[in-house]
């Protein structure tokens, strides 16, 4: 197998126009919709993307099929598909790559779920600095509509769904499903005490479906090639292939699309051209900022949900920032904790007082004017936050300041 072979969602991003209609249908675009709306129940749909093992690329990795069948059938309730296009990650880049070059994709991909799920309205949240890629996205439902694939009898079927995108403001917390769903109602991007959990009462009180970008450019190619031939391409837990954004000190940054499970030294070295200017791995960040980092000697592994959180990190949103030998340490830590201070929405307390508290610690450090204790202080504040937020964001910002901790102390306690 060719590495060409191996790749379900860049294979055609080369192609002039691929973000058009046109050019997506002649390369087989809307094929997969059109086969399961005319040949394929609801049901053999759902059990279909369960066999691939799809796992959700947004982060959390809970299998996409799994999660649809939490959705109560058998009723006329509403229903809502919530696309969660917010991609407020630092490092991360892949969904803005995929609706660039492909927004049609990541409609059939909606047109499939809803079918699966019996939905008939969807909204896709795009982050609010995407505003390019919005514009394009609208265009793509504009031309999907107006050729019979959104709107009522979609196919000539029974079928019908109408999709609207919604435009965020630029808030980290709303990559949160819950603090999405109050956004998308018009509320502070709050998170939601859970449970209930959005499956059951959603948006506007309806069960809803949220998804990530990825996962859901993922479904046509799982229906129109089967679900074994997308875990062929990874591993049996964690099907398909999966796109990297890599970024930081590296030769050649940008998106890399990647068997399941592939190593982690390879995409560093053989994709993205190695580390610059000649220059030594110092660290790497594996799965977007909020992932633990791993040391150059902890690199040797897999890039798969389960190989990564025995390594001591995440796989998160699969964003890999390189660290290299020249880069202090105390500015690594500065970025982090002043972000995670802008962000904290300010709901829980843990969060809203020891993230601020963190960021002022670290501006100490990088200034030079340690205190005695601080390292000290900064463990202690980031096990305090963990575990004890209603979202994840409090762990977010937690484990990569204990990491840091643990494996730079003697270089972060020399900063005076």
């Amino acid at each position: 197998m060719n590495r060409e072979d191996e790749l379900f969602l860049t294979r055609d991003f080369g192609l002039d126009h691929l973000h058009r209609l046109e050019t997506y249908v002649s390369r087989g675009g809307y094929r997969a919709a059109a086969k399961a709306l005319k040949t394929m129940t609801p049901d053999a749909v759902l059990e279909e993307v369960k066999a691939a093992n799809l796992r959700g690329r947004g982060g959390a990795g809970f299998p996409a099929g799994i999660k649809w069948g939490f959705v109560p059938r058998g009723t006329d309730a509403l229903r809502y598909l919530c696309v969660n296009a917010d991609e407020g990650e630092p490092g991360t880049f892949k969904d803005r790559f995929l609706m660039s070059h492909n927004p049609h994709l990541l409609l059939e991909g909606a047109i499939l779920a809803s079918y699966a799920v019996g939905i008939r309205t969807a909204y896709v949240y795009i982050r609010g600095e995407y505003e390019s890629i919005a514009r394009r996205l609208e265009t793509a439902v504009s031309e999907a509509r107006a050729s019979g694939w959104l709107g009522d009898h979609i196919a000539g079927t029974g079928f019908g769904l109408e999709v609207f995108v919604h435009r965020g403001a630029g808030a980290y917390i709303c990559g949160e499903e819950t603090a999405l769903l109050e956004s998308l109602e018009g509320k502070r991007g709050h998170p939601r005490l859970k449970p209930p959990f959005p499956a059951s009462i959603g948006l506007f009180r309806c069960p809803t479906v949220i998804n990530n970008v990825e996962t859901l450019c993922h479904i046509p190619g799982i229906i129109r090639h089967g679900a074994e031939a997308f875990l062929k391409r990874g591993l049996p837990r964690d099907g398909g292939t999966r796109i990297f954004s890599v970024s930081g000190a590296v030769a050649r940054p940008g998106c890399y699309e990647l068997p399941t499970g592939s190593s982690l030294r390879e995409l560093i070295y053989e994709r993205a051209g190695g580390v610059r200017d000649g220059r030594k791995l110092k660290a790497v960040i594996p799965g977007g900022l909020s992932a633990p980092m791993l040391t150059e000697n902890e690199i040797d592994v897999r890039m798969d949900g389960d190989s990564l959180v025995e390594a001591g990190s995440m796989l998160g949103s699969g964003a890999v920032i390189v660290i290299d030998d020249e880069t202090p340490m105390t500015l690594v830590l500065e970025k982090i904790t002043k972000f995670y201070a802008h962000e904290s929405c300010g709901q829980c307390t843990p969060c809203r007082v020891g993230t601020a508290w963190m960021a002022r610690i670290a501006a100490r450090l990088r200034a030079g004017r340690r205190r005695n204790g601080d390292v000290d202080t900064l463990h202690r504040l980031a096990s305090g936050i963990k575990g004890r937020t209603l979202c994840p964001m409090g762990d977010a910002a937690a484990l990569p300041v204990l990491a840091l901790v643990a494996k730079f102390r003697d270089e972060l306690e020399r900063s005076s």
